[in-house]
């Protein structure tokens, strides 16, 4: 009994030490002092890493989505005469929820997951002390930068996102299956409010992606410097980053929703 007490203690102890450290990283991060004109080319270049070359598989998979939402949809609301409602519900389940969730998740498999392995190897290979040693910030050149574009870039995606699904979900319901367009169109516009619908889920996702990134640089620059340390620190930055997402989803959905 009093080992199992004593591991409990232990484990809350370090608990509380890992995120007294990266609340403490978070904080150097956010105000580390800018330097405009030598931060916005490094932030540009990471806004084309982190951003662009997470493009393809955004908008691959938001079309698929669309698509699987607009046929499974269809299929639901036939059976009660309602398939014209079709562009309501697809708007709806896309820019509310759908949208920010699997762009996060997929943020955080693609984005996160480079950034902790990039940032982690150049730890392993010692550059992050090689730059302390020239006097130069690591938590300025290689960090903050990193962390802005993943800020940036999670709430575009998201609104790429929703346009391509809908876009989908007008493939199928429309050209395939026959829901009559001005339907389509004209349910979806009066039910899905800018503010309401669209906005929170840009709000989501920019909570999302404040996590994610902030777990996926965390993880790459504590990382223990070896082969085991980096896929260790990738694996934690893929699966604290779902979790968190999935928690944040249901705290920010109930606090839209007026649950709260």
């Amino acid at each position: 009994m009093l080992s199992a007490v004593q591991q409990f203690g232990q484990f809350g102890l370090t608990f509380s030490r890992k995120v007294g450290i990266s609340g403490i990283f978070l904080f150097n991060v956010l105000f580390r002092r800018p330097k405009l004109q030598r931060s916005f080319p490094l932030l540009i270049e990471q806004l084309y890493f982190i951003g662009v070359f997470s493009l393809i598989i955004i908008m691959l998979s938001a079309l698929f989505i669309g698509m699987v939402v607009s046929l499974q949809g269809h299929n639901t609301l036939q059976r009660f005469g309602a398939d014209q409602e079709l562009g309501e519900l697809l708007a709806l389940s896309v820019t509310r929820e759908l949208a920010p969730v699997i762009t996060a998740l997929l943020f955080a498999g693609r984005a996160g997951t480079s950034l902790t392995a990039e940032i982690g190897l150049m730890r392993a290979t010692d550059q992050l002390d090689s730059m302390e040693m020239m006097a130069v910030d690591p938590l300025w050149r290689i960090i903050s930068p990193r962390f802005w574009a993943g800020l940036i870039s999670a709430p575009i995606l998201t609104l790429i996102f929703d346009m391509v699904a809908i876009y989908g979900g007008y493939l199928v319901g429309v050209k395939w299956l026959g829901v009559d367009s001005g339907s389509f169109w004209s349910n979806m516009q009066a039910s899905v409010g800018f503010y309401d619908d669209v906005i929170n889920g840009v709000i989501k996702s920019l909570v999302f992606g404040f996590v994610v990134t902030w777990i996926a640089v965390y993880q790459g620059y504590y990382t223990a410097p070896n082969a085991m340390g980096i896929g260790r620190a990738t694996t934690k930055t893929v699966v604290y980053s779902s979790l968190a997402i999935l928690a944040l989803d249901f705290m920010l959905t109930s606090v839209m929703l007026k649950n709260w």
